[in-house]
C-alpha cells in the first residue's frame, strides 16, 4: 500500500495535466489578435475590394468572439489556468466561430481558411491526446463542410468570385494534410519539451534528497568519529575492571554491563542512517500536528496565532496526513505572509470531511489590494506592502515569491487555492470585524495527503540488541 501511495505522489508532482501550463489570458490574447485580423479583413474586402458581404452576420461572429474574451476577462483571475475540459472548450469555441466566419466570406475560396490550423497547433502544444484528436477531426469536418456549403463571394457589380475545381481539391486536401502534419510535430516536440521538464525536476529533487543524505551521512560520521574515542576509553576501562573484580562478582557484573552498553552505543551510531529510512513517525502525524510544525518559526512574532481543527461529524477523529515537506513549507509560507500583515491575530483554522481537508489562513489586516489580487500566486507580485507597512515594518522586503512557493509547492500536493479578502476595504477600523483581513484558502482531496489504514505506527523496533 505504501508503494502505491508513493506512486501516486510521484504522479502528482511530475506529471500534472498538459493544459495545467496553458494560462487563459494566454487564449486571450491570441483571440484578441484574431479579433483584429478579422475585423481588418473584413473592413478592406467591403471597402477596398467591393466585396458584397453579409457584414450583419460576419460582425456577429466576431462579436460573439468579443463577448467571450470580455467574460473571461471579468469573471476568472489573470493567472487563471485552465483544466482540460475547459482548454478544450474554448478550442472549440474559437474553431467553430472561425468555421462560421469562414462560411460566410466563400469558404475554400477564402486565403484566411488556412488560420484553422491555429487551434490545433494549441490544441497539439498544451493538451492531451484525446482533446487534440477531437480538435483535430472537427477541424477537418469543418473544413469540408465549408467546402462544400458557403456564401460565395460576390462583387458590387454582382459577379461571383469563382476558383477552379482543381485548386479548390488542392487547397482542401493541403489544409487535411496541415492539420494531420502540423498536429503531429507540435504534439512530438510538446512532449519531448514536456519530458525533459520532468526529467530535470526528477533529477534536480534526486539530487536534493542526495544531498540531504550525504549531510547526514556527515553528522553521523562525525558523531561517530567524535565518540569512538570515549566509548573506546569505556570498553576498554570496563574490560580492566572485569580482571580486577573477579572477586566481587557483583561488581563485576556492572563492570561488563557498562561495557555491553559501550558496545550497544557504538552499534547505534553505525545504523542511525538506515533507522531514519523507516521512521514511520517521519512520515505521517495529525493534522492539527503538522499545521502546528508548519507555522511554529513564525509562532511568537508578536502576532497571536490561532489553530482550529474541526471534523464532520463532529466527533470525528483527527485524521493523520502525510508530512510532505512541500505541504510543511507551503504552509509556512502562508502563515508568514498572514502573520506580516496581521494587526494582532491569525486564524488557521482546519476543517476535515472523509472527502476532503480545507484549511483557512485568515489575519486583521487590511486584506489584499484589489489591483493585485487576480495575479497572486504570479512570482514577483508583491501582494500587500505599502507605505504604511514600510513605517511598522522597516526590515521587510519581500521579493513577492512567497505566495508563488507557497501555491506551486501546495498545487503540488494536491490542493486547490484561492484567495480573497474577508471585509469591504472601503469600511472604517470601528467598522470591521474581527477577521477582516486577507483570506487564503487551501483544499485536498482526502485520498491525497491522508495516510491509509495501514500506514499506523505499531509497536516500537529494536534498532540494535
Amino acid at each position: 500500500m505504501s508503494n502505491r501511495r508513493d506512486k501516486t505522489a510521484k504522479t502528482v508532482s511530475f506529471r500534472p495535466e498538459r493544459a495545467d501550463w496553458l494560462r487563459l489570458r494566454t487564449l486571450i490574447l491570441l483571440r484578441w489578435m484574431a479579433i483584429f485580423g478579422q475585423l481588418t479583413a473584413l473592413i478592406v474586402a467591403a471597402r477596398i475590394y467591393t466585396i458584397q458581404l453579409p457584414l450583419g452576420l460576419c460582425f456577429l461572429a466576431v462579436g460573439l468572439a468579443i463577448i467571450a474574451n470580455l467574460i473571461a476577462i471579468f469573471i476568472f483571475p489573470e493567472n487563471k489556468r485552465l483544466t482540460e475540459t475547459e482548454a478544450l472548450l474554448t478550442l472549440l469555441f474559437d474553431l467553430a466561430q472561425l468555421s462560421f466566419l469562414l462560411y460566410l466570406t466563400g469558404g475554400l475560396a477564402n486565403p484566411f481558411t488556412l488560420l484553422i490550423l491555429a487551434p490545433v497547433t494549441v490544441s497539439a502544444s498544451a493538451l492531451a491526446l484525446r482533446s487534440t484528436v477531437i480538435v483535430g477531426v472537427l477541424a477537418g469536418v469543418f473544413v469540408t463542410l465549408i467546402g462544400l456549403i458557403n456564401v460565395p463571394l460576390r462583387f458590387a457589380d454582382g459577379t461571383v468570385f469563382q476558383t477552379p475545381g482543381l485548386f479548390t481539391f488542392g487547397f482542401w486536401i493541403s489544409i487535411l494534410i496541415g492539420i494531420a502534419f502540423l498536429g503531429l510535430y507540435s504534439r512530438r516536440i510538446a512532449t519531448e519539451m514536456h519530458s525533459m521538464s520532468d526529467a530535470l525536476l526528477a533529477t534536480q529533487m534526486a539530487l536534493a534528497r542526495e544531498q540531504k543524505l550525504t549531510d547526514l551521512g556527515g553528522v553521523v560520521a562525525a558523531a561517530a568519529h567524535e565518540l569512538g574515542t570515549p566509548l573506546a576509553t569505556i570498553k576498554l576501562v570496563s574490560t580492566e575492571l572485569i580482571d580486577e573484580l573477579s572477586d566481587q562478582p557483583e561488581l563485576a557484573e556492572d563492570a561488563r554491563l557498562i561495557r555491553e552498553q559501550a558496545d550497544r552505543c557504538r552499534d547505534i551510531l553505525r545504523s542511525m542512517g538506515k533507522a531514519g529510512k523507516d521512521d514511520l513517525l517521519l512520515r505521517h502525524a495529525p493534522l492539527g500536528a503538522v499545521l502546528h510544525e508548519a507555522a511554529e518559526p513564525h509562532i511568537g512574532r508578536g502576532i497571536e496565532v490561532i489553530f482550529t481543527v474541526s471534523g464532520v461529524p463532529l466527533d470525528a477523529r483527527e485524521p493523520l496526513i502525510l508530512r510532505r515537506p512541500e505541504l510543511i513549507h507551503g504552509v509556512r509560507n502562508l502563515v508568514q505572509n498572514a502573520v506580516d500583515f496581521a494587526r494582532s491575530k491569525v486564524w488557521v483554522d482546519a476543517q476535515f470531511t472523509p472527502g476532503r481537508i480545507l484549511l483557512r489562513i485568515i489575519d486583521d489586516g487590511e486584506g489584499f489590494p484589489a489591483q493585485v489580487i487576480g495575479r497572486i500566486g504570479d512570482p514577483f507580485v508583491r501582494s500587500r506592502r505599502d507605505e504604511q507597512d514600510l513605517t511598522r515594518r522597516p526590515g521587510y522586503e519581500g521579493m513577492g515569491l512567497g505566495l508563488f512557493i507557497a501555491k506551486t509547492l501546495l498545487e503540488r500536493t494536491g490542493a486547490e487555492l484561492s484567495f480573497a479578502n474577508a471585509a469591504d476595504p472601503f469600511l472604517s477600523p470601528e467598522e470591521r470585524p474581527a477577521r477582516s483581513g486577507a483570506i487564503v484558502e487551501v483544499i485536498w482531496p482526502a485520498p491525497v495527503i491522508v495516510a491509509s489504514a495501514s500506514a499506523a505506527l505499531g509497536e516500537n523496533r529494536v534498532i540494535s540488541d
